[in-house]
């Protein structure tokens, strides 16, 4: 069998600053210096089978032959979980530590690497429970809802906001199932040994000029008709994957709400104020190596690092 390695890279920051490329680069250059190295994905919609424009999945040639885990694993009709991601990731890292190779943890929000790496715990769910007040939701809405968690946990609704549907769902199930909800992430403690992560930082300009270029290279990629496609597949019956950035403005524009203009430039403000939302949670957590994202010598230094815990 072969060794365990403790060493454990995780590679964040916003959306469109090169996560993907620098993770196969640095697994590329690992492998170069005889140390097997895989990629474990911990972004929510590239678990999607045929979410691949909208959500920049890289492609077979793009994962240069470094293996990958956790990409195309679920049909847009199931949900993908913050605890469910975080158990099959955490199966991905001890497999890949099992082989003797050095995992590469990659993609996502802060809350999806933090319920990865950190000792995180989540409290359980009832399908029947969860229904129920799904169905509430979408009966009287979501403040209507955030009135009634205001009135069961103060705490937690100080802690939600008024307009976040999903979250004050999960409140209510979960003080119903408990008694209690806790709003708040736990400490800055890593569960899995031998943690470094990296941050990826460029300006804002910059982060918003790439965003649109992405946003526009995806339309011209097709994905209007990649939308078109997974319709019939159950899209719009999907939770998650109907709500993806991309996907809900162009689902919007085949039902005559926008017209295909205004859900690119939709697309386009909602992908800057998710990077700017993503790249404020990074940036509370203390234990980030931030560094410029394509800067000289990244690749090299974050491998040397690698080699020299493990």
């Amino acid at each position: 069998m072969a060794a365990v390695t403790e060493a454990i890279l995780a590679l964040n920051g916003p959306t469109a600053s090169g996560k993907s490329s620098l993770a196969v680069a640095v697994a590329q250059e690992l492998i170069a210096c005889g140390r097997p190295a895989e990629i474990v994905n911990v972004d929510s919609m590239l678990v999607y089978r045929g979410m691949d424009i909208g959500t920049a999945k890289p492609s077979v040639a793009e994962r240069g032959g470094v293996p990958h885990h956790l990409i195309d694993i679920l049909d847009v009709t199931q949900t993908a979980s913050v605890a469910d991601l975080q158990a099959l990731a955490r199966a991905a890292i001890a497999e890949a530590q099992g082989r003797g190779a050095i995992p590469l943890v990659v993609g996502g929000s802060a809350l999806y690497l933090r319920a990865v790496l950190d000792d995180f715990q989540f409290p359980g769910t009832d399908p029947q429970v969860r229904a129920r007040w799904e169905a509430e939701l979408e009966r009287v809405g979501a403040e209507a809802l955030h009135a009634r968690l205001r009135e069961a946990s103060p705490e937690a609704a100080a802690e939600i906001l008024p307009g976040n549907g999903r979250r004050i769902v999960r409140a209510l199930e979960v003080i119903e199932l408990t008694g209690s909800f806790v709003p708040t992430l736990p400490a800055w403690t890593y569960l899995l040994p031998g943690v470094v992560q990296w941050g990826l930082d460029l300006p804002r300009e910059v982060m918003d000029e790439r965003i649109d270029a992405r946003v526009d290279a995806m339309w011209e990629a097709g994905l209007v008709d990649e939308v078109r496609g997974l319709v019939p597949r159950g899209l719009r019956e999907g939770r998650t994957a109907s709500r993806a950035l991309g996907y809900r403005q162009v689902l919007q524009f085949l039902d005559g709400e926008l017209t295909e203009e205004e859900a690119k430039q939709a697309t386009k403000r909602g992908t800057r104020r998710f990077a700017r939302k993503q790249l404020g949670w990074f940036r509370r957590d203390p234990r980030i190596q931030w560094r410029l994202a394509n800067g000289p010598g990244l690749v090299a230094e974050i491998v040397a690092d690698a080699l020299a815990r493990s």
